[in-house]
């Protein structure tokens, strides 16, 4: 049986979807660890796990398309800017991580719309292991296990949160230099070594 084309589109559109209803929950529950925050980490686990789900069954049907090299890494960063923010206004996360990730995700966002016309940048590998990292951070964030399996689990969490924050920076980086060497082989002609 054919998968239908925009399968892979419509789950990055439903993660998408569900990132201002995972940021409500969060909200809603005012860090009190309650039945919304379960909730809310629930759906961000599922909505963050549904992006290798769209890619591999693209890739597997050969149905792989431009819009979809452009709304897949959009709706990880509107996932998981939410969580950031959220976690932030809950006073869980300190501010500066989460303006050093939204720097990072709407400026490399911003560009990569502002050059979608000539050109779709898919997501780069460091790019994948950054949102991997920041999936594993953040959900150890919004899960509230401290009361249930104890401290440790706090410890589990920063030490997650640094290396996901680290690689953002890192293939933030990584990235423009790799645009940036991009742009000097067209300028020259050249072929990439």
């Amino acid at each position: 049986m054919a998968v239908p084309r925009q399968l892979p589109n419509a789950i990055t559109i439903v993660r998408i979807l569900c990132a201002p209803v995972f940021l409500w929950l969060l909200l809603a529950d005012a860090g009190t660890d309650g039945p919304a925050r379960w909730w809310a980490a629930a759906l961000f686990i599922v909505a963050i796990a549904s992006d290798g789900i769209d890619g591999h069954i693209a890739r597997k049907n050969d149905i792989v398309t431009d819009l979809g090299k452009l709304l897949d890494p959009i709706a990880d960063k509107v996932l998981t800017g939410c969580a950031f923010v959220g976690l932030s206004i809950l006073a869980e996360l300190p501010w500066w991580v989460t303006v050093i990730v939204l720097i990072r995700e709407i400026g490399i966002t911003v560009y990569r719309l502002v050059v979608a016309g000539s050109h779709v940048l898919a997501a780069a590998w460091m790019g994948k292991l950054k949102t991997v990292a920041q999936a594993v951070a953040l959900s150890f964030a919004l899960l509230p296990l401290a009361g249930i399996v104890g401290d440790w689990v706090v410890w589990v969490n920063i030490v997650t949160m640094w290396i996901a924050v680290l690689l953002t920076v890192a293939s933030g980086i990584d990235f423009v230099v790799s645009e940036i060497r991009g742009a000097r082989r067209s300028s020259t002609g050249g072929t990439p070594a």
